[in-house]
């Protein structure tokens, strides 16, 4: 009786682990790729992304500013060794928010970019997913969720 018990407790443990967030290890280059990211000049014109570059370049000292503090959010993350998916996205949504202040400012290529920088933070830490914080970001809401029908029903 007791060993069933015991075997019981295991596989409830197993269960409710196996149904918590997904634990993310760190990369082994991943804090060298975290300085790599942050050194790089941001905002300029990059024709692989049809950036054109910055649209107002006096606030782009500000928003390298801005990237380079999420990358060190990323980074205090990562150097726990094993962190997950919930904290990245907790760091992406605090990220995001920092550039509340400047988001009327940014056209829709400069949204863009600071989108694919947060994309590039992710990929260094092998995050397959914002939890649609970036969709929220660029269009104020999350096209790959379902909408609620309008007061019309439509």
């Amino acid at each position: 009786m007791k060993r069933a018990t015991n075997l019981t407790i295991g596989l409830i443990f197993l269960l409710m682990t196996a149904c918590g967030q997904k634990q993310i290890e760190t990369p082994e280059r991943a804090m060298t790729k975290f300085e790599e990211f942050k050194l790089k000049e941001k905002f300029v014109e990059d024709a692989k992304l049809f950036y054109p570059g910055i649209g107002d370049p006096t606030i782009k000292p500000l928003l390298t500013k801005k990237i380079n503090l999420v990358a060190d959010d990323f980074r205090k993350i990562a150097e726990k060794g094993i962190a997950t998916d919930e904290e990245y996205q907790d760091a992406i949504k605090s990220g995001l928010k920092n550039f509340s202040d400047v988001y009327l400012h940014l056209d829709t290529e400069d949204r863009e970019r600071v989108c694919s920088y947060f994309e590039e933070l992710m990929d260094i830490v092998g995050l397959e997913s914002s939890d649609g914080h970036l969709n929220h970001f660029m269009y104020g809401f999350d096209p790959t969720k379902s909408q609620p029908a309008d007061k019309e029903g439509k």
